[in-house]
C-alpha cells in the first residue's frame, strides 16, 4: 500500500495577502489558484521551491470559529517544519524579506534550526537536518 498526505490546510485571513507572503517572501511556488463560484472561495495551493511533497492549501477563514484560529492553529506550538539544504542561506534571505525570527539558527543534535513567524503569527521551524538523521533522506 502507498499513501501520502497531499495538502495541509492553513487558515488565512486573506488569499492575496497569504499568496504574497508565501510566494514573494518565502519564495514558494503558486501551484493553483482557482475560483470556485458555487462556494464563493478559492482553491489556493502553494509549495516550497522544488518540493514534490506536501503542499499548503491556503484556506480563507469564513466562520467565526475559523477566524479565531488564524495565526494560532496549534495553540502556540511550532506548526510547520520547512526543511532546507542550507539554513544560513535561507535565514539571511528571509531576514532581508522582513520575516520575523523568534529564534536565530542554532545547532541541535539533529541539525540546525531556526524559528520564524508567518504573516499571521504561526510558528515555523526552518530546519537543516544532519545527513545521518532518519528524516534527512525523506525531506530533500
Amino acid at each position: 500500500m502507498k499513501q501520502s498526505i497531499v495538502h495541509i490546510a492553513l487558515v488565512v485571513e486573506d488569499y492575496d495577502d497569504a499568496i504574497n507572503f508565501y510566494v514573494n517572501k518565502l519564495k514558494f511556488e503558486l501551484i493553483e489558484d482557482t475560483y470556485q463560484p458555487t462556494q464563493d472561495k478559492r482553491w489556493v495551493v502553494v509549495s516550497p521551491p522544488g518540493s514534490n511533497g506536501v503542499t499548503l492549501l491556503l484556506a480563507r477563514a469564513s466562520k467565526a470559529e475559523q477566524k479565531a484560529v488564524v495565526g494560532d492553529q496549534t495553540g502556540g506550538r511550532v506548526f510547520l517544519f520547512l526543511a532546507t539544504d542550507d539554513v544560513w542561506r535561507d535565514y539571511k534571505r528571509m531576514v532581508l524579506e522582513g520575516i520575523k525570527f523568534i529564534r536565530q539558527p542554532h545547532q541541535q543534535d539533529y541539525g540546525t534550526v531556526a524559528v520564524f513567524e508567518d504573516l499571521y503569527g504561526n510558528l515555523w521551524d526552518l530546519l537543516e537536518l544532519n545527513s545521518d538523521h532518519p528524516m534527512a533522506a525523506r525531506t530533500l
